[in-house]
């Protein structure tokens, strides 16, 4: 994990840019955090990997609701499986 100043960001983004292709980069303002720069590979294994863990959650969801259970043959049936 990288940390760098809003202005050294500017004054340096290709070099940023670069190793955000390694690390995480933290981009501060007044010495707090702001920003995260990271590669797009590790953007997108982030957003798959929260995309799984909310359908974890909605499944989760699901199977404390409350309700009939219907048998798997009736449910493709009614699917047009």
């Amino acid at each position: 994990m990288a940390e760098i100043s809003v202005s050294d960001a500017r004054a340096t983004l290709p070099e940023v840019i670069d190793l955000a292709q390694r690390e995480a980069v933290f981009v501060t303002r007044h010495g707090k955090p702001q920003a995260v720069l990271v590669s797009t590979e590790q953007y997108e294994r982030l957003r798959q990997a929260l995309e799984e863990h909310e359908d974890v959650l909605a499944f989760d969801a699901a199977l404390g609701e409350e309700g009939e259970n219907i048998p798997w043959d009736q449910a493709k049936a009614d699917l047009g499986w």
